[in-house]
């Protein structure tokens, strides 16, 4: 266990690295505890050094700025842990957001708490949290499933994956792509209510709500731009039941679901159940008594 306090101020002698949020489109949306990180560390690592020298810009804010994104983190940083060892005061920062939240840093920050660096989070402005708020979908519970496979093969097994799911999905999408993970999402998931989210705090902020169709529809008639979120929320009893292939046998379906969306068989029979409206028991059940009357003379 790791107890180390971290220091919360660039002041402490030792090292440090910070985790700054930053706007996800409007520069007012950044916290005063954000903005005084940045102006006491020694130095800050973003996806972008251009994007981000914007925000500083802005900001009047001097530092100075080194890359860190997918294609050089695995040898920026132990450059970086490196220089925190010597007392340096580092915030990483991505090009919108929190970082690490589908964006590089995990590397450092595990590099960091190895050698019992001190990590401190500074809270700031979420796309995901942002869409789920204002999307209308249910929010108790919800998965954030990030970016899905580029591939339109591995994208469908990845929706198959997510058909036993409940909880409001939420997923980030690439503007050339989104027309087709809808169209995915609608066949495999069924026409689910969902929300799209673009430009979120942006100019042209906008939300799309309805079923899955109906944003599918819309997305025909105007593609979308920006940054994306999609939301996608659980399907009502009647419309999983419907969705459902009735003339498959239970077990059939069982080890399709094992296969296609390589599920073990714990959570195939739980989505095979769901898609009849059955539980779980009663699914087992069904599958054991017709095992045993193809069985019986």
């Amino acid at each position: 266990m790791n107890a180390q306090a971290p220091p919360e101020n660039a002041a402490s002698p030792a090292g440090c690295l910070y985790l700054v949020g930053t706007p996800i489109g409007n520069l007012e949306d950044i916290t005063l505890r954000a903005l005084r990180i940045l102006k006491e560390v020694d130095q800050i690592a973003c996806e972008d050094t251009r994007h981000t020298q914007k925000l500083l810009t802005h900001y009047d804010i001097h530092k100075p700025l080194l890359s860190y994104h997918e294609h050089n983190e695995l040898t920026r940083a132990p450059e970086l842990v490196l220089a925190l060892e010597q007392g340096a005061k580092i915030a990483l920062v991505s090009d919108a957001g929190m970082p690490l939240v589908s964006d590089p840093g995990h590397r450092l920050v595990t590099l960091c708490l190895r050698h019992r660096i001190p990590v401190v989070p500074i809270p700031g402005p979420s796309a995901l949290l942002a869409s789920l708020s204002a999307s209308g979908l249910p929010n108790e519970e919800f998965l954030f499933v990030g970016f899905l496979p580029a591939r339109s093969g591995e994208r469908r097994r990845a929706l198959e994956r997510l058909r036993i799911e409940d909880r409001t999905l939420i997923l980030y999408e690439a503007p050339h792509r989104i027309a087709e993970s809808v169209a995915d999402a609608r066949e495999i998931l069924g026409d689910r209510p969902a929300c799209l989210a673009r430009e979120v705090t942006k100019l042209h902020e906008e939300f799309l709500r309805g079923k899955l169709s109906e944003i599918a529809a819309s997305l025909e008639e105007r593609p979308a731009r920006g940054e994306i979120t999609l939301l996608i929320g659980a399907p009502d009893a009647g419309e999983a039941r419907s969705h459902a292939d009735s003339t498959q046998s239970l077990a059939a379906r069982v080890e399709e679901l094992m296969h296609q969306a390589k599920l073990d068989r714990k959570d195939a029979l739980k989505l095979a159940a769901k898609e009849r409206g059955l539980t779980r028991r009663a699914a087992y059940s069904q599958i054991v008594d017709a095992q045993a009357n193809r069985k019986e003379p």
